[in-house]
């Protein structure tokens, strides 16, 4: 049978991908932290900054604060879409399929449009080791997602 032998491989990116997203959310919450504890500074006065930015990140570029937000909304949804690809690969049955293979959708195309906005930052230069990391993780990402969904889909109908 073809698609049990797509069951493991499902399994292993899976469980592939998992760590990777809690990696991402890991870095992404440090990112996120620090951006709150050391972004902008309120003067005696209580003026703004003249060019204040709500998503600014005092350790990369003008992309990092988007970068940051995209991954971190791709870390919990893909993270969260393992629950369906686990119930999938325990049961393997085409009922289960529809579930898993959204989620892990949906996981896919934020991962891409967080991966989008680490190119942005990779070409803007001015960034730290950690966000390099996410970078990283996040093209990564954009490939074992779409394999794991492209495995997913190894499941047969009953003759």
């Amino acid at each position: 049978m073809a698609g049990e032998q797509m069951k493991p491989v499902a399994s292993l990116l899976l469980v592939l991908n998992f760590c990777m997203y809690v990696i991402v959310l890991g870095i992404g919450g440090w990112a996120m932290n620090r951006a709150i504890d050391h972004g902008f500074e309120i003067g005696p006065d209580l003026k703004l900054p003249a060019h204040f930015s709500p998503i600014y990140f005092p350790m990369g570029n003008a992309a990092t604060g988007f970068f940051v937000v995209f991954a971190l909304l791709a870390g919990v949804v893909g993270a969260a879409s393992t629950i369906s690809g686990l119930s999938h690969i325990r049961s393997w049955t085409v009922g289960s399929l529809p579930a898993a293979a959204a989620a892990a959708t949906i996981a896919w195309t934020l991962t891409v449009l967080a991966m989008g906005f680490a190119w942005k930052e990779i070409e803007l230069h001015v960034r730290n080791a950690r966000l390099r990391t996410m970078e990283a993780f996040l093209i990564i990402l954009s490939v074992t997602q779409l394999l794991y969904i492209a495995a997913v889909h190894g499941v047969r109908r009953p003759a």
